[in-house]
């Protein structure tokens, strides 16, 4: 079992427990956090509190996270396209259509179970049973270049990088109609639909801040074709900005218009380009996804 002590200082007053947890051990989904609460994993004071609970200006908060528990995931013998493996870590280019991590309607076929054959069980287990070795994901239509980690310093040293954001991570997309500047930076906060949960928004009052640096690559008339930077990675952040500044992903099916011009499997979105310090060496690596043939294809035809 590992062990955190969380110190509360007077600009987190009021905050829940869980939201302030989520924060700190940004590692660690807030669901997870929650059931740690649930059973007693969390105290704050000595005392175990819920997880609504708002914190007070000194208050003592620790964390204790579970040894791992027998996965229930199983393995799968699923091609992976390794883009860069050591002892601690590995650099995968996942394809389209495939889902990061186990969950409701995805109980296999996912990254997690091609990587438990893998790696055979080499995974990091800080984030819980179902995503074991999962640092950060990109979403099913995603396609591009994603780091696991093997060891839980390497998780650790990533999760850090992540939270301080000095992690490259460029994507390249294309978006409808015509963007007239050839850059721009949208630094709008997202959070949580108010009233579809599945969906991420714009919002000022609840959200948390999410930054993206975007360059125009070239225009094809109604539609342009970009590189994104993230400065943060929230949620969807890339589909819900630029639909919230009038330039929805091609093929976005949640945050774009209904119907799509061209036969697409979701969002056109890649994550071409991840670069991080090594967890032990400090090395910085940079690694290039290339272009899905889809991608490709449809570059083609514009």
């Amino acid at each position: 079992m590992e062990t955190y002590h969380l110190p509360i200082d007077a600009s987190q007053k009021g905050s829940r427990l869980d939201k302030a947890l989520s924060e700190y051990l940004d590692s660690v989904s807030r669901s997870y956090l929650q059931k740690l609460i649930k059973e007693g994993y969390v105290t704050v004071n000595d005392k175990q509190e819920k997880a609504s609970y708002r914190l007070e200006p000194d208050d003592m908060v620790m964390v204790t996270l579970p040894d791992e528990e027998p996965l229930d995931v199983l393995p799968e013998n699923i091609p992976l396209d390794i883009l860069y493996e050591d002892a601690e870590l590995l650099v995968v280019n996942k394809p389209k259509g495939m889902v990061v991590h186990p969950a409701a309607g995805h109980s296999g076929g996912t990254l997690v179970n091609a990587l438990l054959y893998h790696c055979a069980g080499q995974l990091s287990g800080i984030n819980g049973v179902q995503r074991p070795g999962i640092v950060h994901r990109i979403d099913k239509d995603t396609t591009g270049a994603l780091v696991v980690c093997k060891t839980d310093r390497a998780h650790q040293s990533l999760a850090i990088q992540l939270k301080e954001h000095t992690i490259t991570r460029r994507y390249q997309a294309i978006v409808l109609h015509n963007i007239k500047e050839d850059s721009g930076t949208v630094d709008a906060p997202i959070g949580r639909h108010p009233t579809d949960r599945k969906k991420m928004t714009v919002n000022e009052r609840n959200g948390k801040r999410a930054v993206t640096h975007y360059r125009v690559l070239e225009r094809f008339g109604n539609y342009t074709y970009i590189e994104c930077r993230l400065e943060t990675g929230r949620t969807h952040q890339i589909r819900v900005h630029m639909s919230h500044i009038g330039h929805p992903l091609l093929g976005d099916e949640i945050y774009g218009p209904a119907k799509c011009p061209f036969k697409l499997q979701g969002q056109c979105l890649h994550a071409m380009v991840l670069g991080f310090c090594h967890p032990v060496t400090g090395e910085y690596m940079e690694f290039t996804a290339p272009l899905p043939e889809y991608f490709n294809q449809l570059l083609q035809k514009l």
